[in-house]
């Protein structure tokens, strides 16, 4: 997710902007999503099994619920990043606005799942910070909860308010966030304690 996000950049909060940017950039901005899909993928797919791991991860109705909330954001924005690799990327090289217009509205909606992911990193760094028996360290959880408040604060102030600014938070903070779940994966499928 760090690598699509970094290729992806901020998004321009005039249309026409981004569809020329899209234009002028088709193959990074393809690239971009094609890996921002696969990491989606991950982050459904570990959310499925955080479910059904029954571990401490997932003992209180807030976590369980995060945990769920990461499936469901990240199966809504992969649809997102498979419409943006092909529909939107194309439209926007051949410059077909109506064509480009349409998917962008329907790309932006479902992405709206992204938002709602970085509340879910939050809401379980959050309970890792909290635990003693955290996995990574308390100020990690800690930047990573923040990380996934200012990410979902950054989407909502760019992409409902217009906000350009927003766009540029969106970004930075979602790279710190990925960066931590990132390392908690890796902590976790490599840890020999019991999580149950």
């Amino acid at each position: 997710m760090i690598a699509a996000l970094g290729f992806h950049g901020p998004i321009a909060p005039d249309l026409n902007d981004q569809m020329t940017r899209i234009a002028d950039a088709a193959l990074r901005w393809s690239v971009a999503h094609w890996i921002a899909a696969a990491a989606l993928s991950l982050y459904a797919v570990t959310g499925l099994i955080m479910l059904t791991s029954g571990s401490r991860l997932t003992e209180g109705w807030w976590t369980m619920t995060a945990w769920a909330v990461i499936s469901v954001g990240a199966l809504w924005t992969m649809t997102t990043a498979v419409a943006e690799t092909t529909v939107v990327a194309n439209a926007a090289v051949s410059g077909s606005n109506e064509t480009f217009e349409a998917w962008w509205a329907f790309a932006e909606g479902k992405a709206n799942g992204f938002a709602f992911l970085a509340l879910a990193v939050a809401v379980i760094a959050g309970n890792e910070a909290r635990t003693s028996e955290g996995l990574t360290p308390t100020w990690s959880a800690w930047t990573a909860a923040v990380a996934g408040i200012a990410s979902f604060a950054g989407w909502a102030l760019g992409m409902w308010f217009g906000v350009g600014i927003g766009n540029l938070l969106w970004v930075a903070s979602s790279i710190v966030m990925s960066a931590w779940t990132l390392w908690f994966g890796v902590v976790l499928t490599r840890s020999r304690i019991d999580v149950s």
